[in-house]
């Protein structure tokens, strides 16, 4: 009598990933950009958080470095490490992520998206760039990285991305709904990719962890640094809600993209 060991693949996880990316950045264009109560909120929530002086300098520079040389040393070392592994494909693949999705959000933004004017104004700036551009390179950098090295990507990728994030939005250049949105696209992006390379699926435990842990860190860090509710008190729980959504957003795109990621 034979037995037959049936060993799970990443597709059901790539699938199901792609499938949530795609469905909240509908959900999004849906009310945030086509509803007026939608675009009223997320106009709102932009501005319950500010910082002071030395807050705003300090998160511009964080996003100065958020741009072309950036991109292409995650690509380089994703590149590097595709090759210490063995996997050469893993380089094109994160390199299709990270390309792909800033594409997709240039595209998005500038010419498939609308924003209705609904007394709100109609400049779009849904999907937030900056943060497709950190977002699609930790899905890149999870998709090579070796399966014990993960957890610690997804700590520091977790910190980065809610570090940018919620500091576009502090500063002012985008709402919380385009940062939502840029994570989508690149978790679309990386779950497709990750299905074209599809291989055994690995257990997330250690990088749940870790991805929870690097956006709550990154959270924290921004109220040492100043960021504060624009109205006090009184808007305490207003701005919690906002950097809690950015914190819980970016910890799920973590968390997913990271179960696209195979063994192999």
């Amino acid at each position: 009598m034979s037995t037959t060991i049936v060993r799970r693949d990443t597709t059901a996880s790539a699938v199901s990933a792609a499938l949530l990316g795609l469905l909240t950045l509908v959900v999004l264009v849906r009310l945030a950009l086509g509803s007026p109560r939608g675009q009223q909120w997320d106009d709102s929530a932009m501005h319950t958080v500010m910082g002071g002086r030395d807050t705003q300098l300090a998160m511009l520079s964080l996003l100065g470095y958020v741009g072309i040389g950036a991109v292409v040393a995650v690509v380089a070392g994703c590149a590097v490490v595709s090759v210490m592994r063995g996997r050469i494909a893993l380089a094109a693949g994160a390199a299709a992520v990270i390309a792909g999705a800033n594409v997709t959000t240039q595209v998005l933004k500038h010419t498939v998206l609308q924003r209705p004017d609904l007394g709100l104004g109609t400049l779009n700036s849904l999907p937030s760039g900056h943060t497709t551009v950190v977002a699609s390179s930790v899905g890149a950098a999870l998709l090579v990285a070796p399966r014990a090295w993960r957890p610690v990507v997804a700590l520091a990728g977790g910190l980065a991305t809610t570090m940018t994030g919620a500091s576009t939005v502090v500063a002012g250049w985008h709402r919380p709904s385009d940062v939502v949105a840029a994570l989508a696209v690149s978790l679309v992006w990386t779950a497709g990719v990750a299905l074209v390379l599809r291989g055994r699926a690995a257990p997330i435990a250690g990088t749940t962890a870790g991805a929870v842990v690097g956006c709550v860190t990154a959270t924290v860090l921004l109220i040492v640094i100043g960021v504060r509710p624009v109205l006090g008190w009184d808007g305490f729980v207003d701005a919690g809600l906002v950097l809690g959504l950015i914190t819980a957003a970016t910890a799920v795109f973590v968390v997913a993209a990271a179960s696209v990621c195979s063994t192999d």
